[in-house]
């Protein structure tokens, strides 16, 4: 027992009269006169409370500052306060001997421990030792390594090998920017820390292994958001030989519900099969291909209704409508709303009511209600109630349907009725496109991994080569595993053929001899017989974030990076030694 008799979270009135010994952090001490107080010693498992009830003990523990590491030894006794806020509240501990076994030296802590959570992030994060320590904090880190055995125990259940794959590897083109790590045996070389295991997962798929799975570091050098840690994350990284897309559902759709019912904070999860949806009918009904299925809110292509109502954006644009029935909003918050729908969609968001009369009011109603024909007919198309909400955006079918998007999600958590909160509700995107006009380019780029099978093989690839078809037509055998409006990952029915491989990346202006430098373990190794695979690979810290209920990946992961990729605690990145830049024949410039 670690050199203490109980926890402080384990001792009950059944105890009481036995003499023990406990150890922790000081967290409180409250003084009732010159003789008597009351410490509450704090360890991983909960809380005791220490009555002090001697001068020379009093004097003892006066000076000790708090978050101060004891060992009390004493006797447990009934309280006569019950707390029965905590499991150990029917007794207390008399001590007999009380020893610092490591002394806070700050009498004045950068933030008060049990309300960590409300101090400036900075703060938290310099000091993530000690926000570490409330218990609020500590349960998320609790959670993430149950999450991570569980997934463990399932996958290996499922007949899956855990394999891990290099850490250190070449660099290569998978979507984000490398962590490059210098060669000091090999100047002007440098290894790439792995973005991702693909290439050796499906080496290993090559090399005959049925099913791999591991729980697996990557690293993007990318930037931070809400759901995304910059740096390093860790992934649930599957691969299966001779295997289709619904082998691999079949074996998420097994293993995932149990798990997110048990440790999620909701208890009830999507059984098997998950709903399917194709990602053009995602952006088409829920204006994003992350749909939250909890809300019941749907989008509606009003362009042609509203074309000639004469409200200038409208003018050559697409329009997109999100129709909100029994809808009690006020005018205030829903321009706060549609505010708010900008900031994250970058275009403005426009709306109109049916008041409880069935009379069209607010927002843009007056170019609606200017022409019975335009009136009639969006009423017709929205079906139109009274107390019904329509928030509308336009522009580039794109933009259109990002407006929509953000709109369902928002009106959905603010509109009482049109969302089911206390669930988890996954979904499947399938049929994504394989190729797409690159923004910054121009042309045309992979979507999305460009290791995936082209639906139909070579043959679509050739009659998009003879200009029999749009290249942008081309559906891969892609798919994303969505989760309460959250992506936790993306996986393929991977392009096992050196020639369908060598085909698809002529189509982006790749040629054989770039598509063997690039990858030539893949290609080589698939040019001695590769059997079909598929995988994919949900994000560990994203669902973890999803099970706890937080907002922010940060909260989850142990000693997490704060958003300029800064590890604040320790001080990274930092500047290192110029012997150990010589060494690495590395010369850093300055900007200018």
């Amino acid at each position: 027992m670690q050199s203490r008799t109980h926890t402080c979270g384990e001792l009950r009135k059944s105890n009481a009269g036995e003499r023990v010994t406990i150890v922790g952090w000081m967290e409180n001490v409250r003084e009732v006169g010159s003789n008597l107080a009351f410490m509450i010693l704090r360890d991983f498992y909960g809380t005791t409370q220490v009555v002090i009830e001697e001068e020379k003990m009093m004097a003892q523990i006066k000076p000790i500052n708090k978050e101060s590491t004891l060992s009390v030894t004493g006797v447990v006794r009934e309280r006569s306060n019950i707390n029965t806020k905590i499991p150990t509240g029917e007794i207390e501990i008399v001590p007999e001997k009380i020893e610092v076994l490591g002394l806070c030296r700050h009498a004045e802590l950068p933030f008060e421990i049990n309300r960590s959570r409300e101090a400036d992030e900075s703060f938290r994060l310099k000091y993530r030792y000690l926000d570490l320590r409330n218990p609020e904090v500590k349960k998320n880190i609790v959670l993430r390594c149950n999450v991570v055995s569980a997934l463990r125990n399932a996958m290996t259940e499922q007949g899956f090998l855990e394999i891990t794959t290099p850490i250190l590897t070449a660099s290569s083109p998978e979507g984000a920017r490398d962590y490059l790590v210098p060669a000091r045996k090999h100047p002007g070389k440098f290894y790439a820390l792995p973005q991702a295991p693909q290439q050796f997962k499906q080496l290993l798929m090559t090399a005959g292994f049925d099913r791999y799975f591991q729980i697996a570091p990557c690293f993007r050098d990318e930037d931070a958001r809400g759901d995304r840690s910059p740096g390093e994350f860790y992934q649930l990284d599957m691969e299966m030989a001779f295997a289709t897309k619904e082998d691999v559902f079949g074996v998420l759709e097994e293993v995932l519900p149990p798990i997110f019912a048990k440790y999620g904070k909701y208890n009830t999860a999507s059984s098997a099969p998950f709903q399917r949806i194709p990602y053009l009918q995602a952006m088409e009904e829920f204006g994003t291909d992350k749909p939250d299925l909890r809300i019941d809110l749907r989008v509606t292509d009003v362009t042609e209704e509203l074309a000639e109502c004469g409200f200038g954006p409208f003018a050559g644009n697409v329009v997109k409508a999100v129709p909100v029935s029994d809808c009690r909003l006020t005018r205030k918050a829903i321009d706060k709303i549609c505010a708010d729908i900008e900031v994250q969609a970058g275009s403005k968001a426009y709306w109109f009511k049916c008041d409880e009369n069935g009379v069209l009011s607010g927002g843009i109603a007056k170019f609606v209600n200017g022409d019975p024909e335009t009136l009639a007919a969006v009423t017709e198309k929205l079906s139109l109630a009274p107390n019904t909400l329509v928030v509308l955006g336009a522009g580039k079918k794109e933009a259109a349907q990002k407006i929509a998007g953000v709109a369902v999600k928002m009106l959905g958590a603010a509109c009482e009725g049109h969302m089911r909160k206390e669930t988890y509700e996954f979904c499947w995107i399938i049929d994504f496109p394989m190729y797409e006009i690159g923004e910054e380019s121009g042309e045309l780029e992979f979507c999305h991994n460009p290791f995936s099978m082209p639906s139909g093989g070579m043959e679509v690839l050739l009659a998009a080569e003879r200009g029999e078809i749009d290249p942008l037509t081309i559906m891969a055998d892609q798919y994303d595993l969505v989760c309460n409006g959250v992506e936790l990952s993306s996986g393929a029915v991977r392009n096992h053929d050196p020639e369908i491989m060598v085909k698809a990346f002529e189509m982006v202006h790749l040629g054989e001899e770039e598509v063997k430098a690039k990858f030539p373990a893949m290609y080589n190794a698939f040019t001695y017989g590769a059997p079909p695979h598929a995988g994919i690979a949900p994000g560990i810290d994203r669902m973890v974030m999803l099970l706890a209920g937080e907002d922010s990946i940060r909260e989850i992961i142990a000693f997490p990076m704060n958003k300029n990729a800064q590890d604040v605690m320790m001080g990274a990145p930092s500047e290192v030694e110029q012997k150990q830049l010589d060494e690495l024949h590395i010369a850093v410039t300055s900007e200018k």
